[in-house]
């Protein structure tokens, strides 16, 4: 397993996995392709940036043993006062065997300070998840709260877990 920031010519790589994120995604948040049968996609215009990179999870394909992509991790507040673990996804084949937990204390440990990473209260799986995470990476040194989704007071309020 080898773990490398996005470079300039692999977005296109984080983009075709973003569709497989929100294919993943689609059944806790109700989401639907749209018209060019692509889900939404418009937060990935915000990468690169100055205070927000990529990180990519790379292993060997088992039928051909070239270098895959089976990750993704996105971060924003790189520099400010909370750097934010925004978007995360492990192919489904590349779960439960300690991918997702390797690239996600990788991304922590690349920029020493606080961080923060939301996620929905139907996807109990990612709920422990991050509970492990933060846990294994700051012992109790983080806190969870419930906040209502900006501008969708129909949903259930995201789960947010912050370092302290």
């Amino acid at each position: 397993m080898r773990f490398a920031r996005v470079g300039d010519d692999q977005w296109d790589i984080v983009a075709w996995l973003w569709q497989a994120f929100r294919n993943d995604l689609a059944p806790v948040v109700d989401g639907f392709p749209y018209a060019d049968g692509r889900y939404r996609h418009d937060r990935l215009a915000d990468y690169p940036g100055p205070d927000r990179e990529g990180w990519l999870a790379w292993s060997p394909h088992p039928n051909t043993g070239e270098a895959a992509p089976v990750a993704f991790a996105l971060v924003s507040g790189i520099g400010t006062l909370e750097q934010a673990m925004a978007e995360f996804f492990v192919v489904p084949a590349a779960r439960r065997g300690g991918t997702g937990r390797r690239l996600a204390a990788h991304v922590l440990a690349q920029h020493p300070g606080r961080w923060c990473v939301a996620f929905q209260d139907g996807n109990p799986v990612a709920g422990r998840f991050w509970r492990t995470v933060f846990t294994e990476a700051y012992g109790d040194g983080w806190v969870e709260t419930e906040e209502p989704v900006p501008g969708r007071p129909d949903v259930a309020p995201d789960h947010w877990i912050r370092t302290t």
